[in-house]
């Protein structure tokens, strides 16, 4: 039997498999490959964050696309730090989501 995937999976996946007794079939991506399918991995992940049913759940998806931004980030060559740090700057400048805002409409005058 096969299963067709087709998705970025972390580095010790195919090892997992392997132990499992299946056998991967997989290739490295190149540059702007890896991009792209960064990108799809960030709304999967997404999606799955959305589907967690409980807070263990949700912690564990939420882990995720930690990893897949320090993924990112490091493709776009910055450091995790790099990213808090200008989080922080817009955080000082334009607040965080704390308050719960929900922005309607803007009335020119």
């Amino acid at each position: 039997m096969e299963k067709v995937y087709n998705k970025l999976v972390r580095d010790n996946i195919p090892n997992i498999i392997r132990e499992n007794g299946a056998v991967p079939v997989y290739r490295t991506l190149n540059e702007y490959e890896y991009w792209d399918y960064l990108l799809k991995k960030d709304s999967e992940e997404l999606e799955e964050v959305r589907e967690a049913l409980s807070l263990v759940e949700r912690k564990k998806e939420l882990a995720d696309k930690l990893e897949l931004l320090m993924a990112m980030a490091e493709f776009c060559g910055f450091s995790i730090e790099e990213i808090i740090e200008e989080a922080a700057i817009k955080r000082n400048k334009n607040g965080g989501f704390e308050k719960r805002l929900l922005l309607e409409k803007v009335i020119e005058k």
